[in-house]
Order: C-alpha cells, then sequence, then structure tokens
C-alpha cells in the first residue's frame, strides 16, 4: 500500500504543476516548495536544538500557537521550525516572529521526507489536530523522534478506523503521544490498540483566553460604540451578510450598532455590502478624521483585529454557518461571554456542538429565525447576560490543555545555557 501511496503522490505532484497556468493558488502552493531545503540550511543553527512543528493551515496554527508561545518563553534555548501544507496558512503567518524558520512542507515523497529531517535533525516534532504524512512519519520513527499530536480529534469515518486503513494505522502509531479533544477520540484510537493518548482538550481556548487577559483597547471601537448596543458579525460570507443587511436596513432601531468584518475584503465585495447598507456606513480603512459615533454600521476591511473587536460586542454573529465549509471561529468571541448566534451548518465543530447544547448559541436557519433571536438580544437583557454566563464559563471550564502538553514533552526541550 505505501509503494502505491508513493506512486499516488508524485502522479498528484505531475497534475498541480500542469494546473498551476491555470490557478494561482497552486502556483503559490508549488512555488513556495522550491527552496525549503535551501532556506532550512540557511535559517538554522545545527549546533542548537530544533523542534518541529507541523500545521495543516492557519486554524491548525491557531491551536499550536499556545504551545510555541509557551516553549519559546520557557525553553528559548530550542529553535522553532514551523511548516504549513496550505498556502493560506503560510502566507498569513510567513513572518510569525515567535519561530526561527516558517516554511511549506514539501510533498510527502519518501526522498522529501528525507531530506527534511536530515536538514531540521529535531529534538521533538509535534503535529496539530490532524495530517498524517506516512513518509514523514516513517523517517521520523526511523530516527527514534519524540512525536505527538496535540489538540487531535478523530471521527469514526477516518480511515484509521476501517479494514482497508491498516497500513494508515502502522503508520500512525508511529507517533509517541496523542493529545486529543474529546473522549471519544480516545475511545476509537483505543479500538485501533492504541492507549497513549491524554485527554487534553483543545490548547485554542488557552490562545483565547490569553486575548481577554491582553486587555487590548481598541479607541476606534470605544468611539464606534459609545453607549448604544452592538453586534459584532465576524468572518461573514455574502450568505450571512444578505440576512444581516436585511434586518439592518428592516429592524434595527436608533440604538443598535454593528461592526460587520467580512470574510473576503476584496475591494469589489465591501463597496456591494456597503451600497446594500441603507442606514450610515464606514469603511475602517477609512476611519480617521471621521466622528464614529454619527454612523450606525462600520465595515471592517482589514484583518487581524476581528478577535480585539469581540470585547466591544454585546452580541456576536459568527459567519460561515450558512456554507458549505461550516461556522468560523466562535471562541474568540464565546472568551468575552458573548451570547452566539449562527447559521446551521456547525457539526464538524465540537466546541459549537457543545455551545449550542449549553444553549450559549443558538443556531438560526433562515432569515426570520435570525431576526427574531436578534430582536430577542436587544430587547432582553436578562437573556442577554444568562448567555454570556454560559459561553464565558465553558471556555473557563476548558482552559489548561497547553499545560499538559507542556509537562509531557518537557523532557525533549533544552533549557537556555
Amino acid at each position: 500500500m505505501i509503494f502505491l501511496y508513493n506512486v499516488l503522490i508524485y502522479v498528484a505532484s505531475f497534475l498541480l504543476r500542469l494546473f498551476t497556468f491555470f490557478n494561482p493558488k497552486i502556483k503559490s502552493f508549488l512555488d513556495g516548495r522550491r527552496n525549503v531545503f535551501e532556506l532550512l540550511k540557511k535559517s538554522t543553527d545545527p549546533t542548537k536544538p530544533i523542534v518541529w512543528i507541523h500545521a495543516a493551515s492557519l486554524g491548525e496554527f491557531e491551536q499550536g500557537r499556545p504551545v510555541i508561545e509557551e516553549i519559546k518563553k520557557e525553553y528559548p534555548q530550542n529553535q522553532i521550525v514551523l511548516s504549513f501544507f496550505s498556502p493560506s496558512g503560510y502566507e498569513v503567518r510567513k513572518n510569525y516572529e515567535l519561530v526561527d524558520v516558517v516554511c511549506y512542507l514539501p510533498m510527502d515523497t519518501t526522498q522529501n521526507a528525507k531530506e527534511f529531517i536530515k536538514i531540521v535533525n529535531p529534538s521533538l516534532a509535534i503535529f496539530i489536530k490532524y495530517e498524517f504524512w506516512p513518509n514523514y512519519l516513517q523517517q521520523l520513527s526511523k530516527k527514534k523522534i519524540p512525536t505527538y499530536l496535540i489538540s487531535g480529534i478523530f471521527r469514526k469515518n477516518q480511515m484509521f478506523f476501517k479494514p482497508q486503513g491498516f497500513w494508515m494505522r502502522n503508520h500512525l502509531k508511529t507517533i509517541q503521544h496523542f493529545f486529543v479533544q474529546d473522549d471519544y477520540s480516545k475511545e476509537l484510537l483505543k479500538s485501533i490498540d492504541i492507549d497513549a493518548v491524554t485527554v487534553a482538550g483543545d490548547t485554542r481556548f488557552d490562545r483565547v483566553q490569553k486575548l481577554v487577559e491582553a486587555n487590548e483597547k481598541l479607541f476606534f471601537a470605544e468611539a464606534f460604540k459609545g453607549d448604544k448596543y452592538l453586534l459584532v458579525a465576524g468572518s461573514t460570507w455574502l450568505e450571512d451578510e444578505e440576512k444581516l443587511v436585511s434586518y439592518i436596513n428592516q429592524n434595527a432601531t436608533e440604538n443598535e450598532k454593528f461592526i460587520i468584518a467580512p470574510h473576503n475584503i476584496k475591494l469589489a465585495d465591501i463597496e456591494k455590502l456597503r451600497k446594500s447598507i441603507e442606514v450610515s456606513t464606514v469603511l475602517f480603512s477609512e476611519k480617521k478624521g471621521k466622528i464614529l459615533e454619527d454612523y450606525q454600521v462600520m465595515i471592517v476591511d482589514t484583518i487581524g483585529i476581528l478577535s480585539k473587536i469581540y470585547r466591544y460586542a454585546d452580541v456576536a454573529y459568527i459567519g460561515g454557518g450558512y456554507t458549505k465549509s461550516g461556522v468560523h471561529n466562535t471562541l474568540e468571541a464565546a472568551t468575552y461571554g458573548l451570547p452566539i448566534v449562527i447559521g446551521p451548518n456547525f457539526k464538524k465543530f465540537k466546541e459549537v456542538q457543545d455551545l449550542v447544547t449549553l444553549k450559549g448559541c443558538v443556531v438560526t436557519n433562515n432569515e426570520n429565525e435570525l431576526r427574531a433571536f436578534l430582536e430577542k438580544m436587544y430587547q432582553d437583557r436578562k437573556e442577554r447576560k444568562q448567555k454570556s454566563n454560559i459561553t464565558k464559563k465553558y471556555v473557563g471550564q476548558n482552559l489548561g490543555a497547553t499545560q499538559k502538553i507542556m509537562l509531557k514533552i518537557a523532557k525533549y526541550l533544552e533549557y537556555e545555557k
């Protein structure tokens, strides 16, 4: 099976090269991998220990970030190599200051895996959540390099748990220890004779808690909100925005304000959204010199500040639930103790399922249900407070995954000499 897998990897690499002429994302995917080995040789010191951390994309990076920060803080002698599989993760975090090297992970061929492990020679390898590359795992095992999975979550329909997945199970078993998010994942691993498992939870809870502790003020948000009620709509798609705009245009009172942070910040789409709103609207990029309290809607046409804006909200709408990809990050809003409302596609995300069950997060299936919920939240302070207590308590009860992981991996990390 591994032979067939390797053949498929080579075929996939060849086909991807053909598509570079038609797809800029695929071009970035391949171009970024061309000089990885040269970058690693130039940017690492072979006399110092290296921790290799791999994230599939941006979401996995955020899960690994608390561990990266803790390693950097407590064990600065260690170099950190951070690899990404996807361009979306790499492009956003290629200049991340807390690691020594950020690079793409070369395609999972035997030769690439050998060369990568030879150059990096990590004292420890950490994979985040998922992405199990057989050739890399095999080389790590051959070199007796301790390998960990953090914030892992498993589902019964994955190949590991099917009869034909025996060859992948063998590679999975080369991982020294699994830190998983829930008991169900632990039971699934146990069913295939993997017992080195700790239910540590999701490290993202530790990450979002630091947002609260940082207490970073955004004066534009304070000025915009004033003493009014504020709904922050984060990571919205067109399907979300149509419903929100309908409420703003037809039902919102003068005491309700809205900050919308779209997932897509292309100029044409931002302008289209702006034109659809009938009340006074200002863009984040044009806020300078404006009397922000005079506007009812602000559209955030930049990235990187949404998690801080939630601090000023009374209620949060999290986008993506009306799309095939599903709802976006709810924890950034939950950590501030916000009532949360989403669309119907959320089943892939454990924390959202938990919050829905607890009733801190409400699912709406159409525009009418969303309108009814938003009216209820605006009018009923007591209901808002109840949901606020639920979301904040939920985050508090799920802290600590980072420390559980650090206790286990500390023996492979060197103190500064």
